[in-house]
């Protein structure tokens, strides 16, 4: 199994920084106490100086999105959506406390951060425009057929885990209880995107670590080394790291 961006990404987004980390263990039995409100803080003090909009990290996935011919307004990135409902509500609904410490992540970071249960992808993951023959399976159920030459993230057997790049995830491979293997990814346009990109794998690696063991594998993406391999998981402990102490 692997992770990467098409050449043609590289090539139509030559300033893409991707930084990824494979997790093995997840469960989701822990408790993230006060851990998620310097990241909550971080970005109330950043929307209180600044819209989301004019963030240099979401203005630069707004430039994409126009690039892509989407109008940036209607299809927001996934960082821009989150801020957007955190300003609105001062809070994150809980879903998984993975999912839950991406979410917090994202939004200090003003950066899309995505979550794949690497059981329900199939092969590989690739982020590549769309042909107009894959699938992707909405959270209402429904199966979409995203247009020829959207960029998505497409998997061995055509299966789409994410639309209009960082829009939005596929219910399919969506962390849910069950899920132990993950891969996260994260990916910036902005000119400081190398930096802080490889800042936030380091916190969510420091945090993943504190509450499930060190990840695996952690990788910045380039175009001259643009794929991750990901080797099958160790024999995953169904226990919990607190559990099996």
């Amino acid at each position: 199994m692997y992770f990467c961006h098409s050449a043609r990404m590289w090539a139509e987004y030559p300033q893409l920084a991707a930084g990824t980390l494979v997790v093995d263990g997840v469960s989701a039995d822990v408790e993230l106490g006060d851990r998620l409100e310097p990241f909550f803080q971080r970005a109330r003090h950043r929307l209180s100086h600044q819209t989301e909009s004019q963030m240099p990290e979401v203005a630069a996935w707004r430039r994409a999105y126009t690039q892509m011919g989407l109008k940036p307004t209607k299809y927001r990135s996934a960082a821009e959506a989150l801020l957007r409902r955190f300003k609105r509500e001062n809070n994150l609904p809980r879903l998984h406390p993975l999912v839950d410490l991406c979410n917090a992540v994202s939004l200090a970071f003003a950066l899309p951060v995505a979550v794949f249960d690497l059981a329900q992808v199939d092969g590989f993951l690739e982020v590549r425009h769309a042909t107009g023959q894959e699938s992707y399976l909405a959270f209402s159920g429904e199966v979409e057929h995203p247009s020829p030459q959207e960029v998505i993230f497409a998997d061995a057997g055509q299966h789409v885990h994410a639309r209009r790049w960082t829009f939005r995830q596929s219910r399919q491979s969506t962390v849910r209880e069950q899920s132990r293997h993950v891969l996260i990814v994260s990916e910036g346009l902005h000119e400081t995107a190398p930096t802080d990109v490889a800042a936030l794998i380091n916190t969510l690696a420091q945090n993943i670590s504190d509450l499930w063991g060190a990840p695996r594998r952690q990788m910045m993406l380039t175009a001259q080394a643009p794929r991750l391999d990901i080797a099958p998981p160790a024999k995953i402990n169904s226990q919990s790291p607190h559990e099996a102490q």
